[in-house]
C-alpha cells in the first residue's frame, strides 16, 4: 500500500512541476493593440471587449488557432489576425523528463504564444450610407422640371478644390473610381501625386450626373516606402455639395 501511495504522489509532483509552459505562462498571454490613425476605438478579441486608447494591453487565448482582434470607431473599422508560434518554455518539460506535463502543455494550449508582442490594426473609413430619398408628392411642375434638367447635366468637368496631406510629407497619392451605375465606369489606380497637394481642377469622371453621383465613389489610396499603405473613400455626390476633396494621411511605420 505504502508502494501505490508513494508512486501516485510521485505521478502527480511530475505532473504538477514539467508542465513548465503551463504553470509559468499560463493559458493567455498579453499582448499590446493600438489603431494605425491614433484614434480610440472599442476592440474585441477571443471574446473579450476592450477601450483602445494609445497601446493598451490586452489577452488573447494561447492555442493553436489564430485569434483576430476587431476594432471599430463611429468613422472607422478594421482588423488584426494574431498567429501563434511555439513557446520555448515548453522545452523545459523535456529536460526534467516531463512527458506527463508535456502532454498538458499540450491540452491547455500553452506550448503557443502569439509570434508578436505588439499589434497595430489598420483602420479603415466606414462607407457613408446614402441618405434616404423622401418623396414629395405635391411637387410644383416647373420645380420638377428644373430637378430633371439639373440631373441629367453631364458633371465630368465639375471643378473642385483637392486638398490631399499626409505626415510625414512626400507619400504617393493615387486615385480611382468605383461606380456601381452603368453609365460611370469603374477605373484602375491612377497616379496624382506627392503629398502636400492642393490644386482646383475638374473631377475628370466621364458620364457622371446628379442624378448618379451617389452610386459612384472615389478612393484615395496614400503609399509611401517604411509605411503601411492608407485608402480613403469618398462618396461623389458629397464632393460635389461641399466643391472639395480633403484628406489627411497620418502614417503608421511598418514593424
Amino acid at each position: 500500500m505504502k508502494k501505490i501511495i508513494i508512486s501516485l504522489l510521485a505521478f502527480c509532483f511530475i505532473c504538477l512541476f514539467t508542465s513548465c509552459a503551463t504553470i509559468l505562462s499560463g493559458t493567455k498571454a498579453k499582448i499590446t493593440v493600438s489603431t494605425s490613425t491614433g484614434e480610440p476605438a472599442n476592440a474585441t478579441v477571443d471574446g473579450m471587449s476592450y477601450y483602445i486608447k494609445g497601446p493598451t494591453v490586452v489577452e488573447i487565448r494561447r492555442g493553436y488557432q489564430k485569434s483576430t482582434i476587431v476594432a471599430e470607431n463611429d468613422d472607422s473599422k478594421g482588423t488584426a489576425v494574431v498567429r501563434k508560434t511555439f513557446n520555448f518554455v515548453t522545452l523545459g518539460n523535456i529536460i526534467l523528463g516531463g512527458i506527463p506535463g508535456l502532454a498538458v502543455d499540450g491540452v491547455t494550449g500553452a506550448l503557443t504564444k502569439p509570434a508578436k508582442k505588439s499589434y497595430i490594426v489598420n483602420m479603415m473609413p466606414k462607407i457613408p450610407q446614402p441618405a434616404p430619398q423622401v418623396e414629395v408628392n405635391q411637387e410644383p411642375i416647373v420645380e420638377q422640371v428644373k430637378n430633371n434638367v439639373t440631373n441629367e447635366i453631364d458633371l465630368n468637368n465639375t471643378i473642385i478644390r483637392w486638398d490631399i496631406q499626409s505626415r510625414p510629407q512626400g507619400a504617393d497619392i493615387f486615385w480611382r473610381v468605383v461606380s456601381k451605375t452603368p453609365e460611370v465606369k469603374s477605373t484602375n489606380n491612377k497616379y496624382l501625386t506627392t503629398t502636400p497637394y492642393e490644386a482646383t481642377k475638374a473631377l475628370d469622371i466621364r458620364g457622371l450626373t446628379l442624378q448618379n453621383s451617389g452610386n459612384v465613389r472615389i478612393i484615395l489610396r496614400c503609399e509611401k516606402e517604411g509605411y503601411l499603405q492608407q485608402e480613403k473613400e469618398y462618396d461623389v455626390r458629397m464632393i460635389i455639395d461641399q466643391e472639395e476633396i480633403s484628406a489627411f494621411f497620418r502614417l503608421v511605420k511598418e514593424q
